[in-house]
């Protein structure tokens, strides 16, 4: 027999909650929560990204919000237990610009995490399913527009500067598209303006051996999933082909070979002002809001080398690297130890360069297998089996808030580490340098920390292991002499060639590029959490810096990160930028100043 205790529990807890919050009041729904019980909300309360931590900051946050969101219509549509004393129970319920969603769990009757997600805008809402278009007139029109007819004089008023898009992202990347593709699907006029000539060029102009590290069910695209025959790691230029797929059949206006030189935003019109550079030709668009989605980082970030005049041999970054041909024979060091270090050293070794790996500090390394049996319990094909499609899995993982993240990415590590203990000991032998993050929390904290200082073991780390890719490690590099690199320990390594593995500066330097050095500052940086580590510094957000939600400049949007992160909070930015359009009010929460 099913157990429907979870279920009554949760329910008679929701009913107090819907209760106390249409009351207003906020002592009596403070009394149903645990001391530090955690709310996290994404644009329904706060029409922000945003995550309470203690009854004090929950407390200031209904205060300031509850008026104007006016929640009802609570349900509970789901619940369980998932151990003797905690219950997880998601639920529905409505706000006074749209429908939400959310999941809470109890812990001994009391909530220990609330998670509220605004789903969609009411009288806004996409058109799929039972309310999808009909696509056709079944009548006699002698002014009928056929499909092909509207989409060619769309294309054509956008590009002639007859009509500006309400919209304009910069960077066709998976990021742009999705985003692009989330706006399409709400009805806002949208431009991606994309440098490459086409999408997926981003992926397809990548060293050759790029393969993404995460399976195929954490990576889909919103609304047109891989399909079910879709390797589980993913080559670039298949990917590639499936972005540039993925833009024609979702329809979005797209402008390859397009670069943003400028951008000012005037505050009395609300608009921008945006100077692109289309197929050589100049062109002026004022779209209202701006989207840079350019990656997940800003521009490369070299390091300086004392000496690099004198270097006979060949520097560049990693991000100018395609493929190890042309350095057959040669001697490569690799300065940098993270994902792009690796890849690039195992593509070398490939095509048979003899390369050095320099490690400048220590790098959390993870095998590709482990982390996909212990990492990936939710985005998997048993997941799949039993009912967590995508959409569902990203809702349980963001029920989770960062600052309860370290304690279970701490046991997963140890797990982990438990489990590869040999390997680590072999690759520790060879001198390479191993962490797992300042707090043992391993690579998934790094990622959200700082995007950097980690890779996934997809091959690189056994030539480590049997001396087919040297390692120098932990020591300075002093200077470049004419034939290769002199270390702080006074050894050298001879190298025809230098690679710059040494990772990206802030997507907010893109915007000191393109609108102003002084409205950079003024945004900050991106990426990160605040959490005081190394690279990361304080004070403490809870959230990534300026991701995802409103940001210092008014009608500016970042939209980054890995594809399940933009698949995710891609839709997101979609309804903040939605509501706008259609004059929905948007009291930002802890609004940036």
């Amino acid at each position: 027999m099913q157990d429907t205790a979870p279920a009554a529990e949760a329910a008679a807890w929701l009913a107090m909650l819907g209760d106390n919050l249409g009351k207003g009041d906020i002592e009596a729904t403070l009394d149903l929560l645990e001391v530090d019980c955690c709310w996290r909300d994404l644009v329904a309360f706060t029409w922000n990204i945003k995550t309470m931590e203690g009854k004090a900051a929950i407390a200031e946050m209904l205060g300031s919000t509850l008026a104007a969101t006016e929640p009802s219509a609570w349900q509970l549509t789901e619940a369980s237990a998932t151990d003797a004393s905690t219950i997880q129970a998601w639920f529905n319920f409505k706000t006074r610009a749209g429908r939400g969603q959310g999941i809470f769990s109890l812990t001994d009757g009391k909530c220990r995490t609330m998670l509220t997600t605004l789903q969609s805008l009411d009288g806004h809402e996409e058109a799929a399913g039972m309310t999808r278009i009909s696509g056709v007139n079944h009548r006699a029109d002698r002014n009928r527009e056929t499909w092909s007819e509207r989409r060619a004089r769309e294309e054509t008023e956008l590009a002639e500067g007859t009509t500006d898009p309400y919209c304009l992202i910069i960077g066709g990347g998976q990021g742009g598209i999705m985003l692009g593709a989330r706006l399409k699907q709400l009805g806002v006029p949208t431009v991606i303006a994309e440098r490459n000539e086409k999408a997926g060029d981003s992926w397809r102009n990548r060293y050759r051996s790029l393969v993404l590290h995460d399976p195929v069910w954490y990576d889909h695209l919103p609304y047109v999933p891989f399909p079910d025959h879709w390797p589980v790691f993913t080559p670039k230029d298949k990917m590639g082909d499936w972005l540039e797929a993925y833009v024609r059949i979702m329809e979005l206006t797209y402008w390859g070979s397009t670069e943003c030189v400028s951008a000012e935003f005037d505050p009395a019109s609300k608009r921008w002002r945006v100077e692109l550079v289309r197929h050589g030709k100049p062109m002026t668009m004022h779209p209202t809001q701006l989207v840079f989605a350019t990656g997940a980082y800003g521009p490369p970030k070299m390091i300086d080398l004392p000496g690099s005049e004198s270097f006979e041999g060949k520097i560049l970054h990693s991000s100018h690297y395609s493929e190890g041909s042309p350095y057959r024979g040669k001697k490569v060091a690799v300065i940098g130890a993270a994902s792009s270090g690796h890849d690039i050293s195992v593509d070398l070794w490939e095509a048979g360069a003899e390369v050095t790996m320099i490690q400048r500090s220590p790098t959390t390394v993870i095998r590709s297998e482990t982390l996909m049996e212990l990492g990936f319990d939710i985005y998997s094909e048993e997941a799949v089996q039993k009912g967590i499609d995508v959409d569902t899995a990203d809702m349980i993982a963001a029920a989770t808030p960062f600052a309860l993240q370290p304690p279970i990415q701490r046991a997963l590590t140890q797990k982990i580490r438990e489990r590869d203990a040999d390997f680590y000991t072999k690759l520790e032998a060879t001198g390479f340098l191993i962490d797992f993050g300042e707090d043992d929390t391993g690579l998934m904290m790094k990622a959200f920390r700082t995007g950097s200082g980690y890779y996934l073991d997809v091959g690189a780390s056994q030539l480590i292991i049997d001396g087919e890719i040297g390692i120098k490690a932990g020591v300075e590099i002093d200077r470049l002499t004419e034939t290769g690199i002199q270390f702080a320990d006074g050894t050298t390594i001879e190298a025809d060639v230098i690679i710059q593995s040494t990772g990206f500066h802030s997507m907010h330097e893109v915007v000191a590029s393109i609108v102003s050095r002084e409205t950079a500052d003024r945004i900050g940086t991106c990426w990160g959490l605040g959490s005081g580590t190394r690279n990361d510094p304080g004070p403490w957000h809870g959230e990534l810096r300026n991701m995802y939600k409103p940001v210092a400049q008014e009608n500016m949007w970042f939209q980054g990160g890995n594809l399940a992160f933009q698949r995710f909070f891609s839709k997101f930015v979609a309804l903040q930028i939605k509501a706008r359009m259609e004059g929905i009010e948007t009291p930002v929460y802890a609004a940036p100043v």
